[in-house]
């Protein structure tokens, strides 16, 4: 019987400390492997192209080049999926960080389960989503001003599509949205499918971003 590919990835954070406890963890599951460390932004695009993980995580405040433009060019030029690692209540670039491509991102607290959780759900296409830290500290950071373009993509969508982005907005599961909108989890997998392919977005987080900007949804609600 042929074994599964592993899940590779890429750990970036100029604490070592951190790296090193990260990479024990992973490392010891057995469908994860840890390709390479970085201790900084630069280092770990260049881990990225070299060894084209499957997952990257990225520390958001590293020196020489800051998570978020690593993020930016990691997911501009590569597959990988990135987590970006944050503090609490300490970062304020938390939403530059979805915007630039993210899949979401954890409290460098975390526990073991959920760093192996989070890596496996980011791997498997899905976004982090769920933790309600994630809400707040993009309620947060948009309560500080974020300019909202023109919302002529969001004109693109049907209405229901449009009540699927606004649902997603705030954070609602797959099910959540079926019993809001009375439909089946099979059609809402076709809307949501459907409003991330007109708006151009990889995934649930950055739609999250769009229900923001394009006015959906304002913080708080």
């Amino acid at each position: 019987m042929l074994s599964q590919p592993k899940i590779n990835v890429v750990i970036a954070d100029d604490q070592e400390l951190v790296r090193a406890g990260f990479a024990m963890i992973l490392s010891a599951q057995p469908d994860i492997e840890v390709v390479a460390e970085a201790p900084d932004g630069a280092a770990a695009v260049q881990a990225v192209a070299e060894y084209a993980p499957d997952v990257a995580l990225l520390d958001i405040r590293m020196p020489l080049l800051d998570g978020i433009e690593a993020a930016r060019r990691i997911c501009a030029t590569s597959a990988t999926r990135v987590i970006m690692l944050t503090t609490f209540n300490s970062d304020e670039y938390v939403f530059d960080a979805l915007r630039a491509g993210a899949s979401g991102f954890l409290l460098k607290d975390v526990r073991r389960d959920d760093l192996v959780h989070a890596v496996r759900v980011v791997h498997a296409g899905q976004s982090l989503l769920a933790p309600a830290v994630t809400r707040t500290l993009i309620d947060d950071v948009l309560r500080r001003g974020v300019s909202r373009p023109v919302p002529t993509l969001v004109d693109r969508l049907t209405d229901r599509e449009r009540e699927t982005l606004v649902h997603l907005g705030r954070g609602l599961s797959n099910a959540e949205i079926a019993a809001a909108m009375f439909v089946s989890e099979h059609t809402v997998k076709t809307h949501v499918s459907n409003v991330l392919s007109k708006l151009g977005l990889r995934d649930r987080v950055q739609a999250v971003i769009a229900a923001y900007e394009s006015g959906l949804i304002t913080a708080g609600e």
